[in-house]
């Protein structure tokens, strides 16, 4: 998850004109069976996350259910955006924790879009910067 902020952060920053235009904001819900999950993003260039997948066990088959929530919040701090994961509801883990990555996402998907019409070509801030 590291890489992966890591690369969106990169993508963001590496030209003058990468982040111009771009929504900025984006949300997310994303079902899976019974697990419905909602994220939020803000491509702010202040890393804060809030994870809550509400996990019940201890593994999820070989992998550490607490390193779920790790690699999201390592994720917002190398991509340098503030993000917001919840897990709505879900009785197993497995559906859970995939919903809330897919929530994720769409997510990323909709706050590194393009924005057309009103505020096309600007940077989505007051400050006139993102990054």
């Amino acid at each position: 998850m590291l890489a992966l902020g890591r690369a969106l952060h990169l993508a963001l920053t590496t030209s003058p004109t990468a982040s111009l235009g771009l929504n900025r904001f984006g949300h997310s819900y994303a079902p899976l069976d019974e697990a419905l999950s909602r994220a939020v993003v803000d491509l702010s260039a202040r890393p804060f996350s809030v994870v809550d997948l509400g996990l019940r066990r201890e593994r999820i088959g070989d992998l550490s259910a607490e390193m779920l929530t790790h690699g999201l919040q390592s994720f917002a701090q190398e991509a340098r955006l503030t993000m917001h994961v919840h897990c709505l509801h879900g009785d197993n883990d497995h559906h859970r924790a995939e919903s809330a990555f897919k929530a994720l996402a769409g997510a990323c998907r909709m706050a590194c879009a393009r924005r057309v019409g009103v505020g096309a070509g600007e940077i989505g801030s007051t400050k006139g910067v993102l990054y």
